[in-house]
């Protein structure tokens, strides 16, 4: 009886002492909040630009428009959210009010929206609309409200803060669980501010005294996010291309920058050494424009494209808030429609069958059996594979018994405790020997990999560097469909059909002027001065021109506004048509301008205002439509 006593304490001890399982990592830098974890899981969302741009051909209203004009036929917000609910999406965020200042609900303080225009008698309310869809579809609702106003008489004074504050307290109180709160980073310029008709400038860093902003909405939503430049919650991606950073890291020097960030571009990969948790969202038009314009049907982003998008976005540790402009019916394009769905189709197969599970696992290091490796296809998000402390460098081997074609591999860390990754290696074992199929740095939430399709038994993922050490919860392996892997380049298309090998620039340029006319986007033509001048040789209809920037996200020298001239002899000019190229810095495609056909032999394309105020103006094509 004393010797079984004695036996039993001995193994109480040992269980106590040699057998103790190792404890759970610590926290390593920033981490998430449980609204950026759910966020984050959301991964695809539709944005909704729609409103009076739709109705008078514009991106950036000026805010002077007859409410009379808003007045869809066929609105029907169901027939938007089945769509997106069928594509794959798990919310939608409304542009609620654009820069323009109309506002898509009856706003208590505005007589501009949609209370006055003759949609739906002047009862109507489209949030609500969106609103009870949402929830019938089953998706998170999210809402874009724009700090600039270029209607508001009063924007630019405090005043106009109570009124913008006044706005968002309506959208976020009458219309249940709101997931995004998003605003824009365009603030102050031209606008017809209740008929002044004139050009206001804000300090963006102290005007909308954004922490008493975001304390509102936090009060009032608690569960959401906030998006802007640098966050706080949700940061943009730096462009709007459709990509973030192959290095993505979800930490930002956020107070260094915000409010007010000069360097945008260093939002496309974070910051490694981050003190705040602000992930990045990719924003992307599925058309040229964010509203809809008739003359886009043609240009809208072909299958390819999207997938890019998201495997660019998605696939690097970022989510994709695609854009669907509605049409003045109120609907979705038909051909937006089947691009969506067509992309749905494709990332349902392309992520069918998880050949992870079919593999035996093992790591080259693990924390304990809690953090064992199989935990990296046992489904479960809360589970993870670990390193001891000191490990920063490790790998795990998944062995399918059988030779196996594969071309995907999707890996997630467990952000929950910090983003730890810096680099790391993809190997498959072909023939005798391992080779590597990819590299990387980042991984984050989720990371995607594609490569070109390999036949293996074994495949080997090595952990490089890290941080500290080394979590992952989750492993995935595909063979995807092997057409798109391959990443399409957009190239921009200009349509006018006219033979220009006979056309001359008369302007002088600091690059060839044949730059300018020879019909290829990758060579820039640039000036000091601020007119183009071309001699088309022989007097022609003119009926509009296109204007194509430099393509390259961050460059300067783009014209904002412009003004159109034509001349029968080079010395009389008449002006034909004047505006802006709205959203150009951080959306530089092809700009179509039309107007009335007029004769001309000699066009001007002058810039009236440039992008940065650079010292020169770039133009990668100019393009002239004849009648």
């Amino acid at each position: 009886m004393k010797k079984d006593c004695l036996l039993l304490v001995l193994i109480a001890l040992f269980n106590l002492t040699g057998c103790e399982q190792p404890k759970a990592p610590e926290a390593y830098g920033p981490v998430p909040t449980e609204a950026q974890l759910k966020w984050q899981e959301l991964e695809r969302y539709a944005f909704i630009h729609f409103s009076m741009n739709t109705f008078t051909d514009m991106e950036w209203g000026y805010g002077d428009k007859d409410p009379q004009l808003f007045n869809p036929s066929e609105l029907d917000c169901r027939q938007w959210c089945r769509l997106f609910k069928d594509a794959g999406m798990k919310g939608v965020i409304l542009t609620a009010k654009h820069h323009d200042g109309f506002c898509l609900w009856p706003s208590a303080y505005t007589d501009y929206g949609v209370k006055q225009s003759p949609w739906r008698n002047g009862n109507g309310d489209l949030v609500r609309e969106l609103a009870d869809a949402c929830k019938e579809y089953g998706l998170k609702l999210g809402i874009y409200l724009s700090p600039w106003d270029r209607n508001h008489k009063e924007y630019g004074t405090e005043a106009y803060i109570t009124y913008f504050r006044n706005q968002l307290n309506e959208l976020l109180t009458n219309y249940g669980d709101i997931f995004e709160v998003w605003f824009d980073g365009a603030n102050g310029g031209s606008g017809y501010y209740g008929g002044a008709d004139e050009t206001r400038s804000v300090d963006r860093k102290t005007y909308y005294d954004w922490p008493g902003t975001n304390q509102l909405v936090k009060k009032l939503q608690p569960d959401a996010v906030i998006f802007s430049d640098a966050g706080p919650d949700v940061r943009w991606c730096g462009n709007e291309a459709g990509w973030v950073g192959e290095t993505n890291w979800s930490t930002l020097r956020r107070e260094e920058v915000w409010p007010g960030w000069p360097h945008y571009q260093q939002l496309q990969n974070g910051h490694e050494d981050g003190s705040y948790w602000v992930p990045a969202e990719v924003n992307v038009s599925i058309r040229p424009g964010w509203f809809y314009h008739e003359d886009q049907d043609e240009q809208v982003k072909t299958v390819d494209q999207l997938l890019d998008v998201y495997y660019h976005s998605v696939g690097r540790n970022a989510t994709w808030n695609l854009n669907i402009p509605i049409d003045k019916r109120g609907l979705v394009h038909p051909t937006d429609s089947a691009v969506l769905m067509e992309v749905a189709k494709i990332l349902q197969n392309n992520f069918k069958e998880n050949l992870a599970l079919q593999a035996e696992v093992r790591a080259s290091n693990v924390r304990g059996k809690d953090f064992a490796a199989a935990h990296l296809i046992d489904g479960n998000k809360d589970s993870y594979w670990a390193t001891d402390d000191e490990v920063t460098s490790a790998s795990v081997e998944f062995d399918f018994k059988v030779p196996t074609a594969i071309n995907q591999f999707l890996v997630q860390e467990y952000i929950r405790l910090g983003q730890r990754v810096k680099a790391f290696t993809l190997e498959a074992f072909v023939g005798d020997e391992w080779q590597v199929v990819a590299t990387g740095s980042t991984i984050g939430y989720k990371r995607i990999l594609r490569f070109p399709t390999v036949e293996t038994q074994k495949l080997r993922f090595t952990i490089n560097d890290a941080k500290a050490c080394p979590l992952l919860s989750n492993v995935e392996i595909y063979r995807g469909e092997e057409k798109n892997i391959k990443t399409s380049e957009e190239q921009a298309t200009l349509h006018s059909g006219q033979e220009k090998s006979e056309w001359k620039v008369l302007s002088k340029g600091i690059t060839p002027s044949d730059y300018l006319l020879d019909g290829n986007y990758q060579t820039v033509y640039r000036q000091a001065e601020r007119s183009i001048v071309v001699d088309l040789t022989n007097k022609l209809g003119v009926k509009g021109f296109q204007y194509l920037p430099n393509t390259e996200i961050g460059s300067d020298g783009l014209i904002f506004e412009y003004k159109f001239e034509v001349s029968e002899d080079g010395k009389e000019w008449q002006a034909v048509k004047e505006g802006e190229f709205s959203n150009i810095q951080n959306n530089p495609v092809l700009q179509t301008v039309s107007f009335e056909s007029v004769q001309a032999r000699y066009v001007k394309l002058s810039a009236r205002s440039v992008v940065n105020d650079a010292p020169t103006i770039e133009c990668a094509e100019l393009d002239v439509v004849i009648e």
